[in-house]
């Protein structure tokens, strides 16, 4: 059985798809607080919560393998109060369980790099959210070290290609030349930046989870190489047959919309990513999985189809 944690979000119903795809006759366990509406004969919906270490061993019972897959509230205080519970529950289940962990993870641990970042990078973080990031990742490592439980990390870069709009690129560019409106970039358009297209997040998850030998390891996931933000908003443009017509949205832009919302006000501390060269690495993943990451015009190409249709 494969149990997915946080059901219903980007990577976890991108993950979903592979795995009703290549193993319609294993059972999928998708797990998330609010109900799901669940297709497929082997595909079950369980409720929990991930801070309830009962409900989360619950949901694990079983498993081969778990994904985690949930997000939280995009607020550094309450990062700094659940991800640490959440991680030892996670961990405590892998250790009763047996389970294989696969735990999704982001860059922010890595504060800011000068370079690619690689699986390799030193954890260096200038922000409370990637102090949290960093310690989490620590914590679920040393486990592994010790030999207690066998666990991946699988960090992606800021991502698009979504189906909720839960990613900027596709709420303020994608989704605004689908209608024809000017679109708008965080920070500098002129510094590099790299972007993971869910669908592949979804697609390398699952080769981590038919792979034990990928175990006890960290994994980036195949992400294409870094652009400037010009020339993604320019490719975008094209594709969608509009001007590249943008705005720019500076630090302390996101401070004043941060006085009024805070979601917003959580982007401030990560202002850095987006005014300086963001160069995330996947060669690992490629060369081992011998798989490609998608590019960006075939990306932005098949959103244009499907999800953010030109109107």
């Amino acid at each position: 059985m494969h149990t997915i944690l946080g059901a219903g979000g980007p990577t976890a119903n991108a993950l979903t798809k592979e795995l009703l795809n290549h193993n319609p006759n294993e059972t999928i366990r998708l797990v998330s607080r609010r109900p799901l509406k669940v297709t497929g004969t082997n595909v079950t919906w369980q409720k929990a919560d991930l801070l309830n270490y009962a409900e989360v061993l619950a949901a694990v019972k079983g498993s081969a393998v778990v994904y985690m897959c949930a997000g939280l509230i995009y607020d550094k205080t309450i990062w700094q109060q659940q991800w640490p519970v959440i991680m030892q529950n996670l961990i405590n289940a892998s250790k009763e369980t047996q389970a294989r962990l696969i735990f999704f993870d982001n860059v922010y641990m890595y504060g800011l790099v000068k370079g690619p970042m690689l699986e390799t990078t030193p954890y260096n973080p200038i922000s409370v959210k990637g102090e949290v990031r960093a310690r989490i990742a620590t914590q679920l490592m040393e486990e592994v070290k010790a030999g207690n439980i066998q666990a991946t990390i699988a960090r992606a870069a800021d991502f698009y290609g979504t189906d909720s709009m839960n990613s900027f690129l596709d709420m303020m560019v994608l989704d605004k030349y689908a209608k024809k409106t000017s679109a708008q970039w965080i920070g500098d358009p002129k510094v590099l930046h790299n972007f993971t297209y869910i669908p592949d997040t979804g697609k390398a998850m699952y080769l981590l989870g038919q792979t034990p030998d990928s175990d006890n390891q960290i994994w980036h996931l195949p992400t294409a190489a870094p652009i400037t933000g010009k020339e993604f908003i320019t490719l975008a443009a094209e594709i969608y047959g509009v001007k590249p017509a943008h705005t720019t949205i500076n630090k302390f832009m996101l401070q004043l919309v941060g006085l009024f919302k805070k979601i917003v006000a959580g982007t401030v501390e990560m202002y850095y990513q987006y005014d300086h060269d963001y160069n995330f690495n996947s060669s690992k993943f490629e060369n081992t999985f011998k798989i490609k990451p998608t590019s960006y015009k075939e990306g932005i190409k098949h959103m244009s189809e499907t999800l953010y249709r030109a109107k």
